[in-house]
């Protein structure tokens, strides 16, 4: 998979065998808005109210998915370690379905970060 302006390409076939490196490891946000709150709330089956409640952190006006804590380790409250699969991932967030093509990535600086966390990004020859 490529995408114009980046300068490497994502293989999702390596999603199986790293068990969710871009779901877990340093603390961050999963951020979220209106439309996917809603949608992710009907996938579970819960009113928008108690999934807020449960599932997201208010972070000055904006809501990101909450982080559990497993042996030193921040993972999506999504994320299940057992499966190494995400269990709303018909409905994950526009931030979790674009990586690995986040902007951030774009910069020299920063594209390390994404070779070393993620076993499907390869460099375009």
């Amino acid at each position: 998979m490529k995408r114009e302006g980046f300068d490497f390409y994502f293989d999702p076939a390596a999603c199986g065998n790293c068990c969710g490196a871009c779901c877990r490891g340093e603390s961050g946000f999963i951020w979220v808005n209106k439309e996917e709150i809603s949608k992710i709330a009907r996938f579970l089956n819960i009113d928008i109210e108690n999934f807020i409640k449960s599932y997201l952190k208010k972070v000055k006006y904006r809501f990101s998915l909450k982080e559990i804590k497993v042996a030193g380790e921040n993972i999506c409250i999504f994320f299940d370690l057992k499966s190494c699969r995400c269990e709303i991932y018909p409905v994950r967030p526009s931030q979790c379905v674009s990586y690995p093509f986040w902007d951030r990535y774009r910069e020299e600086k920063h594209k390390n970060e994404v070779f070393e966390e993620c076993p499907g990004v390869k460099r375009l020859l």
